[in-house]
């Protein structure tokens, strides 16, 4: 079972610097709704590097690993494996679109897949509104820190 979202926004910085948040694991957390565990092995985003990290409420410790599986600095593209708690696995790609020297243009997809069975519907359900919200909700962060570091406000 799978369900797709891709939510865009128009950012209000160079590709270049969105690109650099995205191809910078180690600062994911200060980008991101998680709390940064490890980059192996460390350094910018590579192929093969996973970078492992935690979210939701901090009694919860809900694991996240992120794989990078193809990463193309000449389109501003990256796509990931994702695998998150409870058998869920998100295939993500985001890619920048320079829009002019200041602007650019960044697409998120993530494609959930749930895992067979009851055990998936019900988690389906459960997450049914978060499927949208939370990758809207990162591509917001993403957004406002490239935003920020951009115009130093």
């Amino acid at each position: 079972m799978r369900y797709a979202s891709c939510p865009t926004a128009i950012i209000e910085a160079p590709v270049d610097r969105v690109w650099t948040l995205l191809t910078a694991p180690a600062a994911w957390g200060d980008v991101f709704d998680m709390r940064l565990l490890g980059v192996d092995p460390p350094g910018p985003a590579a192929v093969g590097q996973v970078i492992c990290g935690e979210t939701g409420l901090e009694i919860l410790h809900l694991k996240l690993a992120f794989r990078m599986l193809e990463i193309d600095p000449e389109r501003h593209r990256l796509r990931m494996s994702v695998d998150l708690p409870f058998g869920l696995v998100v295939d993500e790609e985001i890619g920048c679109t320079p829009l002019d020297h200041r602007r650019c243009r960044v697409a998120y997809r993530c494609n959930f897949d749930f895992p067979g069975g009851w055990r998936g519907a019900a988690l389906r359900a459960l997450l049914a509104r978060w499927l949208d919200s939370g990758p809207a909700h990162s591509l917001s962060r993403l957004k406002d820190a490239a935003e920020r570091r951009f115009y130093g406000s």
